[in-house]
């Protein structure tokens, strides 16, 4: 039986040949193209997983210093403004305190047993900056709660009438308390400190702790710099310092 079949021609061959030979570049092209793809898509699981690693990384060694030994912010910035420490001191009771206030109460320290309290002796009416650090604290208050600190009141030398007056024109919700016979003044060693000798206070801070005993101390407003308004996140960042110290 005969076939049907007819044997390629030589041009017919020749052009099967050129046709796989044009094929074979095409498929090793191919190949190298997924094996240059997945050498990048190597590269860029690596370089991510890289980031993802040193992110990490970064937010440790900013979780370590935030909790570990206080804010490194905090403790970069105590210690900026100098200041003095008078006596009472820490560890020391606290002298009692019964002064008329701003508000129509009377302020009683030992009415506080139990909670932290922060003190602002300021110079007074003559002293604008005294005023303008009493109200950074209002504003910022509840970063001070923050720290433990339950309430905070300002003494000056002023009548009281005159210290009504001035609270209103301030805007002032903080008691502001009366001591014109300087009995307490004089009992925290709180007029040692300032620029008009000690017939008025300086700008001292004193922070009492629940046991009625001072946990810290600082008189910002003695010689030579006489300091009557510190920076709110400085003077946060000297009081979580005196606080870390008596711990």
């Amino acid at each position: 039986m005969s076939s049907n079949r007819t044997k390629p021609t030589g041009k017919e061959k020749n052009t099967r040949g050129q046709a796989q030979e044009k094929k074979a570049p095409l498929a090793r092209r191919s190949r190298y193209e997924q094996r240059l793809s997945r050498s990048q898509r190597r590269r860029v699981i690596l370089l991510l997983l890289a980031l993802i690693g040193g992110a990490i990384i970064v937010l440790g060694v900013i979780f370590f210093r935030s909790t570990g030994t206080g804010t490194s912010t905090s403790n970069s910035l105590a210690g900026q403004y100098a200041f003095q420490v008078g006596n009472p001191g820490p560890g020391a009771q606290a002298p009692e305190i019964a002064l008329p206030a701003t508000d129509g109460s009377t302020f009683d320290l030992a009415a506080h047993h139990g909670k932290t309290v922060l003190l602002y002796f300021q110079e007074g009416l003559t002293c604008q900056p005294c005023w303008d650090q009493l109200k950074d604290i209002q504003t910022h208050l509840d970063q001070f709660h923050a720290l433990g600190i339950t309430s905070v009141v300002s003494i000056t030398t002023d009548p009281l009438a005159q210290l009504k007056q001035k609270v209103t024109d301030e805007g002032l919700s903080v008691p502001v308390l009366s001591d014109p016979s300087l009995a307490v003044s004089r009992a925290y060693m709180a007029n040692s400190y300032g620029m008009m000798g000690d017939s008025r206070d300086g700008h001292t801070f004193v922070l009492v702790g629940p046991d009625g005993r001072i946990t810290w101390r600082a008189d910002y407003g003695g010689a030579p710099n006489y300091t009557m308004d510190v920076p709110i996140p400085n003077l946060l960042a000297d009081i979580q310092t005196g606080i870390q110290r008596k711990s």
